[in-house]
């Protein structure tokens, strides 16, 4: 599965990860996966998540992200760079670049994301 939405404006960058991680796990419940690998290009977050108690200012986040993972028995998140996930990364920038609101959640990648990506 992969998915993409554009959010309001967050506080931080950081911010932003925090409620796209906890937005995927609202998406994967409502679908009922619960053996799910998350997967991120922030390396912040996973820090974040490992030790939500080290990030007082994500204090309310990290309530909603521990709520939200009780429903996966065996969380896992990992990190990996945009360097070696460029799909991933034009996911993230179609998103962003996006006029309208967007939301994508799909296990087949938009027609878009099969376009060239542009130098």
């Amino acid at each position: 599965m992969m998915g993409a939405m554009n959010l309001r404006r967050s506080l931080s960058p950081l911010h932003a990860e925090c409620e796209a991680l906890i937005w995927a796990m609202e998406c994967m419940k409502t679908l009922q996966f619960s053996d799910v690998v998350f997967v991120t290009d922030c390396s912040q977050l996973v820090k974040m998540v490992s030790s939500p108690e080290e990030w007082p200012a994500f204090a309310t986040h990290m309530e909603e992200f521990c709520r939200s993972k009780t429903f996966f028995p065996n969380f896992t998140i990992r990190y990996i760079s945009r360097a070696q996930n460029t799909m991933a990364d034009k996911l993230a920038r179609g998103a962003s670049s996006s006029p309208s609101a967007m939301l994508y959640v799909d296990s087949l990648p938009p027609v878009w994301l099969s376009e060239p990506v542009a130098p």
